[in-house]
């Protein structure tokens, strides 16, 4: 069995370097983490890809608040993930709803266009989609490589039953990252009840506890 990769989701350099001493297998870099994250700037992610060698996937979202997007977002969308792909990035984490709920294809489409090969991640957004096996498979077809999640629940241990289902259905055509409020007590039965191979945690700035979560997501 391979590893358990910890995504690690940091908002400074100090946080990401911790995280890779600790044994993450890859970053989510992103500004404003209390409010959901948001886009970092450039000079952030560039030090970050200069300073590491592990993946630095980057969060791609202009505002707080509905996933729903406002005029001209797209068009601003579209232009960070190209620029992103010529900073280095190892891929963008991302996410776009209709007012119904429901994945919005065209923006999604453009997005993944706009990557030119670069592993395209949609966030949490995946967690108000009321029809999360209808939406996993419009993603798979629209070339999405991970999918983050919570199982549509609070956090992944109150929806790992519904992640074990995404998993199962996902078959290794698409990556289910589980995340939310995933700790060093909870991560190895997470991996457990789940069969996740990947889960996304916010890590401190602190390599010993990003060690520990490693140790504990690998004791399954």
């Amino acid at each position: 069995m391979l590893p358990i990769l910890i995504e690690a989701c940091v908002e400074s350099l100090a946080a990401a370097i911790a995280a890779r001493a600790g044994g993450a297998g890859r970053i989510e870099l992103c500004a404003s983490l209390d409010a959901g994250g948001l886009t970092p700037d450039d000079a952030l992610v560039l030090a970050c890809v200069e300073e590491l060698e592990i993946p630095v996937a980057v969060m791609i979202r202009p505002r707080p608040g509905s996933f729903v997007l406002r005029a001209g977002e797209l068009e601003g969308m579209l232009a960070v993930v190209r620029r992103m792909r010529h900073l280095g990035a190892a891929g963008v984490v991302l996410g776009a709803l209709t007012p119904a709920g429901t994945i919005d294809r065209p923006a999604l489409r453009a997005l993944v266009e706009a990557a030119s090969g670069l592993p395209v991640v949609f966030h949490r957004a995946f967690d108000e989609i009321e029809d999360q096996s209808a939406a996993l498979e419009e993603l798979i077809a629209l070339g999405v490589s991970r999918v983050l999640t919570s199982g549509a629940a609070p956090t992944a241990w109150e929806g790992a039953e519904r992640i074990a289902l995404l998993v199962r259905q996902a078959a290794g055509r698409i990556g289910i990252v589980a995340g939310g409020s995933v700790r060093a007590h909870n991560a190895g039965e997470l991996v457990t009840r789940t069969g996740v191979s990947e889960l996304h945690s916010r890590t401190p700035d602190d390599a010993e506890a990003v060690r520990e979560l490693v140790r504990a997501a690998n004791s399954s």
